[in-house]
Formats: structure tokens, sequence, C-alpha cells
């Protein structure tokens, strides 16, 4: 009897004829179970077997599924230190500007740069990220941006230009990284266990933030200088990327016959007609803003909210303070674990209720985090505690879509086409949100300062009146998410009946029209 192997990522009806299930002595066939009695017969029909033809049945699945628990959390660990090493900087701020001599906009520019270049490189990494080897491409982009992180803490204070050269290239390394890593995720889960390994690589994202915050003001009060914050993420990332070579395997991505007749043009006009990744792709440019806008700025405005509530000195000279940094830092990873944790929560009770769950959660999030970081200006011209909690409020909210919005990608993506569409929603959520937000943010606040008295009171309002603007993006992220609702179960099936024509188990079931649709 011919025995067919399943590889466990098809979506389709079961294709196994006559397959023995390990440690269990019975056989599964198209018909049902039928318990299996070992006999003498049996085994010298095995032998039989064995010495004619190659066995197909793997013998150690729960080591297979070790393997890939364990390529899951490498990965999440290099998303960490990615996000570390990004907002290193921001915990270090204000040394900064005291170091070089710039006001907020030039220390925005820092964060405005590297997202640039990072969205400029996402969509080549994404179409290197489905025709070559993607682990390879990942270690070399961990290599390449700890090598220039590392350098960049040598710059002298008078070459400030040279410092934002390096933070862009570092949004180079980085980019490949965020473009491809969750794609191998992708394919190596599948349905409830992909989004279980999602949502912890997702997690990395408020985790690594927060990290950084904290690794930035601890290390720099230890050492007695904000550079050898810049060294601490270069290191652990060499060690992440030699991992990445050796025990990630290379999963497969889809069938190679349509990698030959699909072109990067079809795939990006074909992603562009998908209106649930289209809508999904705007909602999570408005996380990328305000995250963004508020990651970089949040620590800066909390500390010149003390300092007009005279609970805090005015920091004139390097080192200054780094209390809220690391209190910030604190909040980002905890709510950053609460808010995956509420996402992936709400969506399996929700999706007991309606099929709609995924991009419906994630609207509620979004309109519910813009009241909390409304509040969160109210609350910070009196009482930095106060402010606290409502930021605290806000990130578990908003941090909850992250790990859903990713997993909607998988649903409404057919699998050879999901490294270019990551690619092409990360250019696109950096364009529209983080790449401009820090700069715009800050540029704002020196207009408004320009207009008036040269005080800490202006200092902080004219802060707090450019980062206003979140809010308002974040409930527009909202109404994006609510318009994903209305198209995702019709391109959701049409993903799925794609994928299915693609099988060669399967693919009989489908017409011409549809087979040729995927090519």
């Amino acid at each position: 009897m011919m025995c067919l192997e399943s590889d466990g990522q098809g979506t389709g009806g079961s294709t196994q004829d006559c397959i023995p299930q390990a440690g269990e002595g019975r056989l599964e066939t198209l018909s049902g179970r039928m318990n299996h009695v070992t006999t003498p017969l049996d085994i010298k029909s095995a032998d039989l077997e064995s010495a004619s033809s190659t066995p197909t049945v793997p013998k150690k699945q729960p080591n297979l599924r070790r393997a890939r628990v364990a390529a899951a959390g490498i990965l999440s660990v290099g998303n960490v230190l990615n996000y570390l090493d990004r907002y290193t900087v921001a915990g270090v701020l204000l040394d900064i500007q005291q170091h070089f001599g710039v006001k907020d906009s030039g220390a925005g520019l820092l964060q405005t740069v590297f997202i640039c270049s990072f969205m400029v490189a996402a969509p080549i990494f994404g179409y290197l990220g489905d025709r070559f080897n993607r682990k390879v491409i990942l270690s070399c982009g961990i290599f390449f941006w700890s090598i220039v992180t590392f350098s960049s803490s040598f710059i002298p204070k008078q070459y400030f230009w040279l410092l934002v050269l390096t933070r862009g290239l570092v949004g180079i390394g980085e980019a490949s990284y965020s473009t491809i890593a969750p794609t191998i995720i992708g394919d190596l889960f599948t349905r409830n266990t992909r989004t279980l390994m999602l949502s912890v690589f997702y997690f990395a994202i408020p985790l690594g933030s927060g990290l950084g915050y904290i690794t930035g003001s601890s290390v720099k009060q230890v050492a007695g200088d904000w550079r050898w914050a810049l060294r601490v993420s270069p290191v652990l990332g060499i060690i992440t990327g030699t991992l990445l070579l050796i025990f990630v395997p290379t999963s497969k991505r889809g069938h190679a016959e349509q990698l030959k007749s699909r072109t990067w043009v079809k795939d990006m006009r074909d992603l562009v007609r998908n209106r649930s990744y289209v809508f999904s792709s705007l909602a999570t440019s408005t996380v990328s803003f305000a995250t963004g806008a508020l990651g970089m700025w949040i620590p800066l405005y909390l500390y010149r909210a003390q300092v007009v509530q005279k609970t805090m000195e005015p920091c004139k000279f390097a080192p200054c303070s780094t209390k809220d940094s690391l209190i910030f830092g604190a909040i980002t990873c905890i709510t950053g674990f609460l808010g995956v944790i509420l996402g992936a929560g709400a969506t399996k009770w929700c999706r007991l209720k309606t099929q709609r769950a995924d991009p419906l959660v994630c609207a509620v999030g979004m309109l519910g985090s813009a009241i909390f970081i409304c509040l969160v200006f109210v609350a910070a011209k009196s009482s930095s505690v106060a402010a606290y909690i409502c930021i605290f409020a806000g990130e578990t909210l908003l941090f909850s879509n992250w790990a859903i919005t990713a997993d909607m990608l998988m649903y409404v993506v057919i699998p050879t086409r999901r490294a270019t569409a990551v690619a092409l929603q990360s250019f696109t959520s950096h364009l529209l949100g983080d790449a401009g937000s820090p700069y715009l943010i800050g540029f704002i606040s020196d207009l408004i300062r320009q207009s008036t008295a040269e005080s800490p009171l202006w200092e902080f309002l004219s802060l707090g009146y450019a980062l206003m603007l979140c809010p308002f993006v974040v409930v527009l992220g909202g109404m994006f998410f609510l318009a994903t609702a209305l198209f995702f179960l019709e391109d959701r099936a049409s993903a799925e009946q794609h994928e299915s024509c693609s099988d060669p188990f399967t693919a009989g079931n489908c017409s011409d029209s549809e087979e040729a649709s995927i090519l």
C-alpha cells in the first residue's frame, strides 16, 4: 500500500491514505481509523518494504516541533534586539541633545532618518525574501547593523551629521529582519499555533522598546557616559545572528513552480487589489505614527512636566536624569505583555461570536487607546503619576493589535507572496507613520516655541500641543480597521482557495481559471 505524507502546511482536507501515527497502534485511512495489532507477519512485511523503498514518515515529530519552537524563539529574541537598539537612542536622547547641542527638530531627525532608510530597504528585502535563502539575509542584516551601531558610539561631538548617517545605515540592516522573520514563522506553523507564535514574536516590539529605554538609561548611569549604551545591543546582535545561521531551519515557502512564473510587479498589483490588506496596512500606518512619536518624545515630555511642577531641576549638563526613561521603559515592557495577551484572548473569544473578530478587536483597541492618550496631556500638567496611569492603559490597548494585524496578513495573503506583503506593509506604515512623526512633532514644538517666551513652561506646553496630534491619528486607525472588517471574510476565502489550488494533492478540485489566477 502506498502512503502519502502531508507536510502539515496545507489547508484542505486530509490527503493521508495510510499514515501510521507515531506512538499509536492504529492506521489513519481515508475512511476512518482502525486499531492495529502488530504481528510477526507485519514485522516481516515492514522489513521487506523498508528494504525496497525509502521511508516517508518522520519518526521524531516531537523533536521537529521542538526545533520549530526553538527557531521561533531565536527569531523573537532577534526582534527584541532590533527594537532594543532602535530605542536605546530615545533612552539617552536628552544627553545626545546636550552633547551635540541640537534642538528638538534635530533630535527627532535621528529617528526619522532611521525609519526612512528602513522603509526604502523593506521592499527590496521583501523581494529577496520571497526568492532567496531567508535566514542568510536575516543574519547578514543583524551583523551589519551591529557593526554600524558599535561604530557610531565613537563619533565626536562636532559630527552630529555622521550620527544621523549611521542611524540611516542601521535602518537598512534592521529592515531585513522585520520584513522576513515573520514570514518564516508563518511557514513553520499553522492556525492557532501560528497565532500564538506570532504573538510572542510581536510581543518583542514593546518588550524590546522598553528594554531600549532601560538599557540606555541604566548603562549610561553605570558607565557615566551615554556612548556605552550604544555598545550593548551590537554584542548581543552578533551572538543572535550566529544562532540564526545554526538553528533556524530553511522552511519551505510554497511551491517552486509558482515562483518561476510570478513577477514582483504582479505581486504588487494583486496586493493592492486586496482590500483587507490595503485597509489594515493604512491602520498599521497610524499605529506606527503614534508609537514612533510617543516613543521618541514622551520621556522628555514627562521630564519637562516635572520641571514645571518644580519636582525636578532643569538639566544643564550631561549626564541628565534617567528616571523617566526607566519608568517609561518598564511600562512599555509590561503593557506590551498585557497587550499581546489581551489582544489574543479577546480575538479568541470574539471568534466564537463573529468571523470578523480580528479587525473588530483591533478597531476597539485603537479607539479605546485614543481616549487614554488624550488624558495623558490633561493629567501631566498636575500629576505625573496620573499621566503614567493613562500611558499604561493607552499603550496596553494600542499594543493589543500587533500580533492580530500580522495574523490577518497571513490569512488574506497566499504563502508565496507574504514576504513581499510584509515588506510593502512595512514600507507603507513607515512612510505614512513613524518616518515623519518624530521629526514632525519636534518641528511643531520648535515652531510654537519660536513665537513664545523662552521658559520651562513653554518647553513643556509646546511639546504637549505637538503630541496631541497622536490621538486623532489613532482614531483614524480605528476607522481603517472597521473598513478592514467589511472585506476580511471575502479576502480570506480567496487566499484559502488559492492556497488549496497550489497544493498538488488538491489542485484537481480547482478550475483552470482558479489555477491560472495564482500564477
